[in-house]
């Protein structure tokens, strides 16, 4: 074997070999407890979509799990170290007791590309007087 095929090999099992450059996403809060709500009510909370890694974070989708939930992205593309600002409108309706919703992010991060925050509330009847 010649010396740059035995160089090859060896760099190819370094274990501490330096990873390629890619995207990290993460979204802070991760999840988020709007609390007591009466039916009827929209309520509106920020979060942050971070991007920890080393090239630039592509966010190619943002979905809910119901109708009810609303996500709106400011922008797609996430240099790293920075971040973009997801605003998430939920919708109590006409729901009851405990309430579980998720926003669905999309995206090239190649540990994630598949993100989800979790959203919970509980929905309590008007108190009458």
């Amino acid at each position: 074997m010649t010396a740059l095929a035995l160089a090859a090999v060896l760099l190819a099992a370094a274990p501490d070999a330096a990873p390629a450059r890619a995207p990290k996403i993460a979204v802070e809060p991760s999840s988020f407890d709007f609390g007591q709500l009466r039916p009827g009510r929209r309520v509106q909370r920020q979060f942050l979509v971070k991007n920890f890694g080393s090239a630039d974070l592509e966010i190619s989708g943002v979905s809910t799990t119901c109708g009810c939930t609303a996500a709106l992205l400011d922008r797609k593309r996430v240099r790293p170290g920075r971040s973009a600002t997801l605003r998430v409108t939920f919708d109590t309706r006409d729901e009851r007791g405990k309430v579980s919703r998720s926003v669905l992010l999309e995206s090239n991060d190649p540990a994630k590309p598949k993100l989800e925050l979790k959203l919970e509330a509980t929905v309590v009847p008007p108190t009458t007087n």
